[in-house]
């Protein structure tokens, strides 16, 4: 029986996990109740549908007790109003159905990309802008959908998409080499209809190829051997439906149509206790902005989680390209526009690598060493976004480390300038008129802790060199207790060597200090924006690194719902009513990214470049809890790493 059969079987008999995703059957129940009910009208859409979470407090309660339900997101194009809804999967009827304010819109569908770039080829204006830029083969022609953002004008409460245009020499040819630089088409998504066509001056198209394909690069090396990742005596990790058991590690694993991977209920065990670590950690928001000030180029700048649904636009993961090893697969489901729902095949790949060596000491007097080798647990996704592929990796460390990395690659988003001419705002990328803008990938993940209890508070921590400094070489660390969310609003400082540490004053160590975890800020980047822009105002999380909230369940979103948005919701809005976040269930919001300055070496496909964080236990154990490791073997067989000689 497949994953998703078991699934399927399991809810079926309603044996499913309180967090377990929604299977399949679960989904049309839904969708079904809901057509029957105040969704009938053919002009609904499904934005999405996925598991109403319960409660922390429901989850500490009886599991049985908890009703399975369904959260959905639909839009009327009929009449452009979106709604929030609600189904009770035991008794199949609808819980709640509420209508969203008005001032943003649901994020875009899936097959909404389909359905714009089909219908401004069908608009006679669309066809005669592109003929005037000698563009006359549709079927070469690739009009790239982009969320509209908001830029001060009133968009009378339409749903859009502001679209690029591309050319292909041919079907196999890489379009991102010939941009249609100047022109862009507003789409309606709600009505199926062009709204205007913006045309800022002709440039012309590059024409210069810059193909990736084994038949254009040439013949493949045969110099790089193969490498064999195997478990001979079969996999360390144990898995349970959704629950993942591996090393001391026991958490559940999550798939959102927005979020893509979540864990839920990260917990360690020390000496046989088991000890809570993180109830739910995911990433959250993403925004992308671009720093060309050209009259394309400065309004993109999409919020790939909050406006594209990232994780329904998961690939379907393959052993030897995407994962390597002994793989476990997990499969996601998800809807489309109709409701219908439909599976992402290994969606999410969990396997071990090896890591090096975890400790080492070689004791010179008695000639021996010992030493104990790290292996890591990964769990990830990878998403395609237009032009580019984000992997999202959940690193487990058998010392209770965390680490979180997206790996970034793909294509760049190119622009088009008159040959000869070099852009102060990118790097130009061939002689026949092509450039691509300067840009960042600012994220931000949500991390709900909940470190041996729900009572916690976060320090800051930042390193001081003493005034008074005998040696003129002392320095020592200083902890400022954040009392209130607007003092945790915090940036990195790598001159001060700062860091964040999260901790229980109820827990105690060895030492009688409180138990903590910190979380070590790199590619602590944020916006280069002026507070004035309506990027700043949008993606406000993105304007400092680290955020801390009182837990409020609905607060899931650090730009609240982005779409055509006009700024000021999720984390500024959250952290406005300067709540107590001293022993208490707190959240804690990183912002990371990439600070994306082309190089040529990007072009025609770049190569792979990850950013992320580490969280590392800092006195939640009384020592090193990897001491019982086994004593590696010698690849001889002979002798084992821990002996004399």
């Amino acid at each position: 029986m497949s994953i998703q059969e078991t699934d399927l079987a399991r809810a079926d008999l309603g044996s499913a996990h309180p967090l377990d995703p929604l299977a399949g059957r679960e989904i049309a129940r839904a969708v079904a109740v809901l057509k029957g009910g105040p969704a009938a009208a053919d002009s609904f859409r499904f934005v999405q549908v996925e598991l109403h979470e319960p409660s922390k407090d429901q989850l500490r309660q009886n599991l049985s007790d908890i009703t399975r339900r369904a959260d959905a997101v639909l839009i009327d194009r009929a009449t452009g109003h979106s709604y929030e809804a609600a189904v009770d999967l035991d008794t199949d009827t609808v819980a709640d159905w509420k209508r969203r304010p008005t001032g943003t819109q649901p994020p875009i569908m899936l097959d909404e990309f389909a359905e714009c770039e089909e219908n401004c080829k069908k608009d006679p204006r669309v066809v005669e802008a592109l003929a005037g830029r000698g563009l006359t083969d549709l079927d070469l022609v690739c009009i790239e959908p982009w969320s509209a953002g908001y830029y001060g004008a009133d968009d009378q409460g339409r749903r859009l998409m502001r679209t690029l245009v591309f050319v292909r020499h041919d079907p196999d040819d890489n379009p991102y080499a010939h941009p249609a630089e100047g022109l862009i088409i507003i789409y309606d998504l709600n009505t199926g209809e062009v709204v205007e066509i913006e045309d800022n001056g002709f440039v012309p198209v590059p024409h210069a190829t810059g193909n990736y394909l084994p038949q254009h690069v040439g013949p493949t090396r045969t110099d790089i051997k193969p490498i064999e990742i195997r478990s001979p005596e079969g996999r360390s990790f144990t898995v349970d439906g959704q629950h993942v058991s591996w090393g001391d590690w026991s958490f559940r694993v999550g798939f959102t149509p927005r979020e893509g991977l979540v864990l839920h209920q990260m917990t360690f065990r020390d000496k046989g206790r088991e000890r809570s670590v993180i109830n739910r950690a995911s990433l959250v928001e993403m925004v992308v902005p671009y720093g060309d000030p050209s009259p394309v180029q400065h309004k993109k700048n999409a919020f790939d989680a909050g406006e594209y649904n990232i994780g329904a636009l998961a690939n379907s993961l393959a052993l030897g390209c995407d994962c390597l090893g002994e793989i476990h697969y997990f499969d996601a489901v998800v809807s489309d526009s109709h409701g219908n729902p439909f599976t992402i095949k290994n969606a999410v790949c969990m396997h071990e690598e090896d890591d090096s060596i975890m400790w080492k000491h070689y004791d010179y007097r008695q000639d021996t060493a010992e030493v104990r080798r790290s292996r890591k647990l990964v769990v990830s996704f990878i998403a395609t976004v237009a032009n580019y592929e984000y992997g999202f990796y959940w690193h487990l460390y058998l010392d209770g480390t965390i680490e979180f990395l997206v790996k970034a690659t793909g294509i760049l988003s190119t622009a088009g300038q008159v040959a000869g001419t070099k852009s102060l705002y990118g790097q130009t990328l061939n002689n026949d008129g092509l450039y691509a803008p300067i840009h960042q990938h600012i994220f931000n993940v949500r991390l709900d802790f909940e470190l041996d209890g729900p009572r916690n508070a976060v320090y800051e921590v930042d390193t001081v060199v003493p005034e008074d400094n005998p040696t003129q070489s002392c320095f020592y660390t200083v902890d400022r207790l954040l009392p209130r969310e607007q003092d945790a609003v915090r940036r990195a400082d790598a001159g001060k060597h700062r860091f964040w540490k999260i901790v229980n004053h109820d827990s105690r160590n060895l030492v009688d200090e409180p138990v903590a975890y910190r979380l070590q800020p790199t590619d602590a980047i944020t916006l280069c924006a002026t507070p004035e822009s309506w990027v700043s105002k949008r993606a406000g999380f993105a304007t400092n690194n680290f955020w801390v909230t009182a837990y409020d369940e609905s607060e899931r979103y650090p730009a609240g719902d982005p779409n055509q948005s006009r700024g000021g919701a999720g984390l500024p809005e959250y952290v406005a009513a300067n709540r107590d976040i001293v022993d208490q269930d707190i959240v804690v919001w990183y912002t990371f990214g990439m600070h994306h300055v082309v190089r040529l070496e990007d072009w025609p496909v770049m190569p792979r470049q990850h950013v992320g964080f580490i969280l590392q236990p800092h006195g939640f154990f009384d020592q090193n809890p990897t001491l019982n490791l086994p004593v590696p073997e010698r690849n001889s067989g002979v002798d084992h790493c821990g002996c004399e000689g």
